[in-house]
């Protein structure tokens, strides 16, 4: 499903001129048609529509290769799209980085980092980089932004010594060594531990919670659907759906979940009850409850039993965002946390 309202006036066009302008400041990110073709003519991004609101955590969602690092790049300025349009912080892209990148905290594709330097030394560079960061107050930025991410201990050694996992920390505390309108992150808990992974989330949302709009790209469905409040699903280049959270879950339909040694006795009796993509395994069937009520529910149970089926568990799970994006795509996805 295609988003149909992009928050842009198109004047015909016969006005000329880009034919696109932004009407509204309520979202930090709008754009318009944006399309990126590669030489030899691949198409990465195709034709994409998509609005971020203003103090939300956004959940930029697809399998690797889905175009996703490429829009983020375009976004940033860093690559020119083929067509289409882009505006962040309410400024057309690239256009406008000069004014636009020192109010935009970015980790993407990865920490660039200086090997022989420390983690402490290499934030002091990236911040005497800014030209609007007060060098006064330079080592206590680095040292809070050591802090948050977890590598003050660590803070001495040369960065060519850490791990994965210590760089991608290090390039986030990169992106927060300023309060920022907007931060941008791109597969941020890459080559973290499940611990590490918690920590991060944890931060995302104590940022969030601090006034600054995340856009977090990822091919983790559970990172996405843990910590942001919109998300927006690509594929192959192209905008699947966009919304908030909770509204693209409920686009995938609950599972109804039976425990029971009786598993082909069950789903005769479901299936004849209107519950389909049936399930079975060892102890448990589960399937589709497309119409199903609390009403149903209770009655279903009851058949179960009359039919001498021996239920050891029966409930219904709500839809996620891996069900949403299967329903949506037909495709697989992963979706480790």
């Amino acid at each position: 499903m295609r988003s149909v309202d992009t928050g842009y006036e198109r004047p015909e066009a016969s006005q000329g001129g880009s034919g696109v302008r932004p009407v509204d400041s309520d979202h930090v990110i709008r754009t318009a048609g944006l399309t990126k073709r590669f030489r030899g003519g691949q198409l990465a991004v195709d034709g994409l529509d998509l609005t971020v609101p203003r103090g939300s955590v956004f959940g930029f969602l697809g399998p690797n290769g889905s175009g996703k690092t490429t829009t983020i790049r375009m976004l940033m300025g860093l690559i020119a799209p083929s067509a289409g349009v882009a505006t962040v912080l309410g400024a057309p892209m690239p256009q406008s980085v000069a004014a636009v990148l020192p109010r935009v905290g970015a980790l993407i594709e990865g920490p660039a980092l200086y090997g022989f330097l420390s983690g402490r030394d290499n934030l002091a560079r990236i911040d005497a980089a800014d030209p609007t960061a007060d060098p006064r107050t330079r080592a206590r930025r680095v040292g809070e932004a050591l802090d948050r991410v977890g590598l003050t201990a660590a803070a001495g050694k040369k960065a060519r010594a850490y791990s994965l996992g210590m760089k991608q920390r290090l390039g986030l505390a990169s992106a927060l060594l300023q309060p920022r309108e907007l931060l941008v992150l791109d597969e941020p808990t890459n080559g973290l531990d499940p611990q590490g992974m918690r920590e991060i989330r944890a931060l995302v949302r104590e940022v969030a919670a601090e006034g600054t709009t995340v856009f977090l790209s990822s091919h983790l469905l559970d990172e996405i659907e843990q910590v942001c409040t919109h998300a927006a699903v690509m594929s192959k280049g192209r905008l699947v759906v966009q919304g908030t959270v909770a509204e693209l879950a409920a686009r995938a339909q609950g599972r109804l979940v039976v425990r029971t040694p009786d598993v082909a006795a069950a789903s005769e009796v479901l299936s004849g009850h209107r519950v389909t993509d049936l399930r079975p395994s060892e102890a448990r069937v589960d399937g589709l409850a497309a119409e199903l009520g609390d009403e149903a529910l209770p009655k279903l149970c009851a058949a179960l039993v009359e039919a001498g089926v021996r239920v050891h568990g029966f409930g219904v799970e709500r839809g996620t965002l891996e069900d949403a994006f299967v329903a949506l795509t037909g495709e697989g996805f992963d979706v480790a946390g």
